[in-house]
């Protein structure tokens, strides 16, 4: 075991030209006080050398299983992580883990590693997309680790596409959020989940419309605690201005009715639905083409009109008899009473009622709330960070989906 006080990171390292962005990586790993071994492949060294990566993390690299035959390095390593973070994932060291192949230190270092292991991919768009990376992906998921799917962009030459290694930040980001769950198991690994997250914006003109003070935070939050416990997140995201959570496929939306129908084309394959975005009530009749000016005449009255209901409609219209739904109620008075009409309402399976007003929930960085279920229980959760939140929604959901599923 580690006895060292601080976390135990094996850093894989795999031979790619993203390997240079890892060790940025490394840096902040260390700086935000990890202890950090890093294992490259043999071929990893040829993108970055090993002073590097030694200088970089204040240790001596583990570079293979003939060095310190005596500490059985191929064993130790693996025991005494806290984690073990593999970064870039190429296509080979996805089908050597999924295949259980331990022909280096690395692929040793997976299969001797009773903890956490997330692994960050980094490859050619084609490669990522062949049928072959695919169930590999879904063999390790299916096993509890973390697969994080790669960022879209710019890749080495003039291609482009998904394949690109997720900056640094979201890497370490979800390394966090898999950290913070210790050994517990990856309960959501197979699932998938769709989480709407932001607030609406209904246009009155081409620079004005209807909205709310939603940043977004809560539903991103609910995003990453979702990767980190092995899920596979579609986001659909409200004019958020945030960077997303690595590894979730982003949909961007503005307005009720393109929130609905991003929401709808996705249902039908989610496990759980989790709408935590703002989703406005009314919208105008009308959208004036041009801006609306001042006429000294005073202001002409904006007609407004009902918005589609989107959770009322995918709770009692259920894509699957299995499918948890979960909703979000924001309250300024008799929040309880007001979240109970609302549960029966809307037919979800679990409301999350929160009272809102200045310096709460909206835009901050904690929240306190009451998850209602459907089946009578109330779970009282108190002011904390807003991803403590998003764990305990996950926890109940967790309990309504019963066994994990395999799929991809």
């Amino acid at each position: 075991m580690n006895t060292d006080s601080r976390p135990e990171i094996v850093l894989g390292v795999g031979a790619g030209i993203a390997a240079y962005k890892v060790c940025e990586l490394l840096r902040r790993l260390t700086e935000s006080g990890h202890s950090v071994q890093v294992v490259p492949t043999a071929d990893a060294l040829r993108f970055v050398g090993e002073p590097t990566w030694a200088a970089l993390s204040g240790r001596p690299v583990a570079t293979g299983v003939w060095d310190s035959v005596h500490e059985v390095p191929h064993v130790r390593i693996g025991r005494r992580a806290d984690l073990v973070l593999v970064a870039p994932a190429t296509a080979d060291l996805l089908a050597k883990a999924a295949g259980g192949l331990a022909d280096d230190l690395l692929t040793n270092t997976l299969l001797t590693a009773r903890c956490p292991v997330v692994f960050a991919p980094a490859m050619h768009t084609e490669m990522w997309e062949h049928p072959a990376t695919r169930a590999n992906v879904a063999t390790l998921r299916s096993r509890g680790a973390v697969v994080i799917d790669p960022a879209v962009g710019r890749l080495t030459g003039a291609d482009t596409g998904p394949g690109r290694l997720p900056e640094p930040g979201d890497i370490l980001a979800a390394a966090r959020r898999v950290l913070a769950r210790g050994s517990l198991p990856a309960d959501l690994a197979g699932r998938r989940i769709l989480i709407t997250a932001g607030g609406t914006r209904e246009p009155i003109d081409p620079v004005r419309f209807i909205g709310n003070r939603s940043s977004g935070r809560q539903g991103y939050a609910l995003a990453a605690t979702a990767l980190a416990r092995g899920a596979q997140v579609s986001l659909v995201s409200a004019n958020v201005a945030l960077p997303a959570p690595a590894g979730a496929d982003l949909v961007r939306v503005e307005s009720a009715r393109e929130l609905r129908e991003a929401v709808l084309a996705r249902t039908a394959q989610a496990d759980a639905v989790v709408m935590a975005a703002a989703v406005a009530d009314f919208r105008p009749a009308e959208t004036a083409t041009g801006k609306i000016k001042k006429t000294g005449e005073g202001p002409a009255p904006v007609e407004l009109v009902e918005n589609p209901d989107v959770l009322l409609e995918i709770s009692t219209r259920r894509a699957r008899p299995d499918q948890v739904v979960v909703g979000f109620a924001a309250e300024t008075d008799d929040v309880l009473e007001h979240g109970r009409a609302k549960l029966r309402r809307k037919g979800c399976d679990l409301l999350v009622v929160n009272q809102v007003g200045p310096d709460r929930a909206f835009g901050t960085e904690d929240n306190q709330a009451v998850i209602l279920g459907a089946d009578g229980s109330a779970a009282d959760i108190p002011n904390g960070p807003k991803e403590d939140l998003a764990d305990r929604v996950w926890d109940l959901v967790a309990q309504r989906l019963g066994p994990a599923g395999t799929a991809p």
